[in-house]
């Protein structure tokens, strides 16, 4: 599990692109996350990139311009991987090619070095880029990883028993629909479905009026596992890529119906977001801290422990969410931050999700993505989820501009940010991930 600092996270090393020391840059030359773009509208083939600073290096454009002709044989196999339109052939390569590309894009980047004259050609401003999912996502399980939030969901669904008595026991997870997930900036129509209206006996159909957002970490698989062979927990983070953004939007009244016996179904694959740029774990071995159980809560089985994970198993990321409405965007108003969390509070962490979904012998791919679930922490202000801040719609939440959400409504702009930052370590971002609720299809 353990990922070694190394040169490549030196908080004084600069790049030549000067925007990438920035104050409060997502993307300095110590991160150097991995996405998938092309000049915006353009009929371009996507291709995968890394971010710096304000601008994009397109591997490819850099593999034929000879960057890597005098870095190590397992870097330059990672950058032909990624002379791609997803990530998957890198993602397939495994932790020591990450790391190797990793490694020379930041000898690569650093000032003063040779290649800057060869790799300036194969810049692109992110503000003139457009997006694709970075991967082909075969397969996607959405985790339930925040007893804080399965406790508040639970109190509203279930008030007589909140919690159920295996959540402290197994991490929960529902297998997902892959198929309508899209990148930051996804636009969908507000979801049909069956509700059950309060004091009713037989539902109705309609568009959902519990419209909501969920505040994920998105885990992008690397290198699989063969069916039928576990992976061990303290081996989990050889198998992971790296983390993301991600936004699994939920119809709360479609949920309430349709959830048992056999959990999410249409309230949850009709759309679902992920940030365009995934962050290695290797960039974020600064802010690795200890995960804790509560020593009166049960303790994870045996194959859900170690001391590894008990010594560095948690990453401290915070988390927050942003709403823009319709109101706002017309009269020139950014997005106003509505909560505030932090990825450590998660009960569950990304080896045991990992550990616990291949224990059985499931195959995980280079690819797949593995859902947090909402990452809700302690306090009111730090819940993920507009069915928590607002206790399922009976406390309306107040904007600046004196107008109300129990859910979100038409055009509503949802945005999710995130950072790891702390002294003696360079501020790591993510980015952002946006996505806009439409109006219902009119129906005919």
């Amino acid at each position: 599990m353990s990922i070694a600092l190394n040169e490549t996270h030196d908080p004084a090393l600069q790049s030549w692109v000067a925007s990438a020391q920035a104050p409060h840059a997502d993307f300095p030359i110590q991160n150097l996350p991995f996405g998938v773009f092309r000049r915006a509208g353009s009929e371009e083939a996507f291709r995968v990139g890394v971010a710096i600073g304000d601008q994009i290096l397109d591997i490819g454009a850099a593999l034929r311009a000879g960057a890597f002709a005098a870095q190590s044989a397992a870097a330059q196999h990672a950058a032909q991987a990624c002379d791609s339109s997803t990530l998957n052939a890198f993602m397939a390569l495994g932790s020591s090619h990450w790391s190797a590309l990793r490694l020379a894009l930041s000898l690569q980047l650093r000032v003063g070095a040779a290649a800057q004259t060869a790799l300036q050609p194969c810049l692109l401003p992110q503000i003139q880029a457009e997006y694709a999912v970075p991967a082909q996502i075969g397969d996607y399980t959405d985790f339930y990883t925040s007893i804080h939030h399965a406790t508040n969901v639970g109190k509203l669904f279930r008030p007589d028993n909140p919690l159920l008595p295996n959540y402290q026991w197994v991490p929960i997870g529902y297998h997902g629909r892959s198929s309508s997930i899209g990148v930051s900036g996804q636009a969908f129509h507000r979801p049909m479905g069956q509700t059950l209206p309060p004091g009713a006996a037989t539902p109705v159909f309609g568009a959902s009026k519990r419209m909501d957002y969920e505040l994920e970490v998105g885990v992008f698989i690397g290198n699989g596992n063969a069916l039928g062979e576990p992976i061990a927990l303290d081996a989990a983070e050889d198998h992971v890529f790296g983390l993301c953004l991600f936004n699994d939007w939920s119809a709360r009244d479609l949920q309430g119906w349709e959830y048992q016996p056999l959990g999410p179904f249409l309230s949850k694959n009709f759309a679902s977001t992920v940030s365009p740029w995934v962050v290695t774990l290797e960039a974020l071995a600064p802010y690795r801290r200890a995960w804790t159980r509560p020593a009166e809560h049960p303790q994870p089985l045996p194959y859900l422990d170690s001391a590894t994970l008990r010594k560095e198993g948690a990453l401290d990321i915070e988390l927050e969410v942003f709403l823009q409405t319709a109101t706002m965007r017309a009269q020139g108003q950014t997005a106003q931050r509505i909560s505030r969390s932090n990825f450590h509070h998660a009960y569950w962490s990304v080896s045991q999700m990992v550990a616990h979904h291949t224990v059985n012998g499931c195959n995980l791919q280079p690819g797949d993505l593995l859902g947090s679930g909402t990452q809700s922490g302690p306090l009111p202000e730090e819940a993920g989820a507009l069915i928590e801040l607002t206790v399922g719609g009976k406390q309306p939440l107040t904007l600046a501009n004196g107008e109300t959400r129990t859910f979100l409504e038409d055009h509503d702009t949802v945005v999710f940010r995130a950072h790891c930052a702390k002294e003696g370590a360079a501020r790591i971002g993510f980015g952002e991930v946006s996505g806009t609720v439409l109006p219902p299809r009119a129906q005919g």
